[in-house]
């Protein structure tokens, strides 16, 4: 069941983990400081729709840099990005 030896997670639940805090804590802030927190949750929403289209988004180019974290679904996101102009075209 647990064959990978790494406990480290992969780069897509750490950004689903982002994603909700970043989330919740501005439904929070807009609840009780002020509407304009809501912006936040629509860039959370955006960059989301990014990383599905394109395979990468900010947040993602950061942990992978960073935290040296791979993609559970992507081998080489540049390939990946690769491969999909080539069905596209």
């Amino acid at each position: 069941m647990f064959d990978d030896p790494s406990p480290r997670w992969p780069l897509e639940r750490v950004l689903f983990a982002l994603a909700g805090t970043m989330t919740l804590v501005s439904a929070a802030l807009a609840a009780l400081v002020s509407p304009w927190f809501l912006l936040l949750t629509a860039f959370v929403g955006v960059n989301q729709w990014l990383y599905v289209l394109v395979g990468a988004c900010p947040a993602s180019i950061v942990l992978r840099r960073a935290c040296h974290l791979r993609s559970a679904i992507y081998e080489n996101p540049e390939r990946a990005s690769a491969s999909r102009k080539q069905v596209t075209a």
